[in-house]
């Protein structure tokens, strides 16, 4: 599948930040703190398959790097809009985007670049799981502003475009052996427990500062979100553990029919040329 660079913007309401999900503002504030991830993320995916690029000779993955480059800028472009509007509500995602920052330069200069593109296909793997049940489950977004809601179904639709990019040039450069094998999964193993422990402390800090730290309703009503219905974090397992199959590949979970959205929103939301 050959992904397609949309040139889109949202435009987000900033006075909706805290309460733009109908669930509340405990799930709101998850889905920002995710936001903060995706700017100096979607750089890291970016140099990581661009550094190999030259030795790609298949002409059809040529362009779907090309493609997966283009689309991870307008990802990134976009959260980085997302991200400021959350700092001016009153929230730290500035200071919290520094630290990943800071940890993804350090990465980059104490790994191979090989550790790095197995860094890149592990978390493009979350993002692919996210970005499933997102698209499976429209209860996730019901009832949420508009514009907010656009974005998420737009970067979970692409995100399933292209999410096998970056693995199928993992398996070109780094190849399909045990040791490759071993490379991705040690990698998905350490970014899980980094990743949480990034995001569950940045979550809490945003609550406290938005005054929802001891909220027992707003913690039960994300507890229900991720664990019981619709259970969005719940039932990505199963497919998170797929990945840690010898012979996994992102297609294998074909979800590609969800990507007929991709035109409704893109004709609504298309950047002016």
């Amino acid at each position: 599948m050959l992904p397609i660079r949309r040139d889109l913007k949202f435009k987000l309401p900033g006075e909706r930040m805290r309460d733009w999900n109908a669930a509340g503002p405990h799930v709101s504030h998850f889905f920002n703190t995710l936001s903060i991830f995706f700017p100096c993320g979607e750089r890291f995916f970016i140099d990581s398959v661009r550094y190999y690029r030259e030795r790609i000779t298949d002409q059809e993955l040529q362009q779907a790097v090309t493609a997966f480059i283009g689309q991870e800028a307008m990802h990134g472009r976009e959260h980085v809009e997302y991200n400021e509007a959350l700092t001016a509500s009153g929230m730290p995602a500035d200071k919290m985007e520094r630290l990943v920052i800071r940890l993804l330069n350090v990465a980059r200069k104490v790994l191979p670049h090989a550790d790095q593109l197995a860094i890149t296909i592990a978390l493009e793997h979350f993002t692919a799981i996210l970005a499933d049940i997102l698209l499976r489950e429209p209860i996730l977004l019901d009832g949420a502003e508009p514009r907010f809601a656009a974005l998420w179904r737009w970067h979970a639709l692409e995100e399933t475009e292209h999410k096998a990019v970056a693995y199928d040039v993992y398996q070109t450069v780094i190849g399909k052996g045990t040791g490759a094998y071993v490379r991705r999964c040690v990698a998905l193993i350490s970014l899980t427990v980094i990743f949480w422990s990034l995001v569950i402390p940045f979550h809490l800090i945003i609550m406290a500062k938005d005054g929802g730290l001891f909220s027992l309703k707003g913690w039960w009503t994300l507890f229900r979100f991720h664990w019981l219905k619709p259970g969005a974090l719940r039932r990505i397992i199963p497919a998170y553990f797929d990945y840690y199959r010898p012979g996994f590949h992102p297609w294998q979970h074909d979800n590609r029919r969800f990507l007929a959205d991709l035109d409704a929103i893109a004709d609504h939301y298309r950047a002016a040329a």
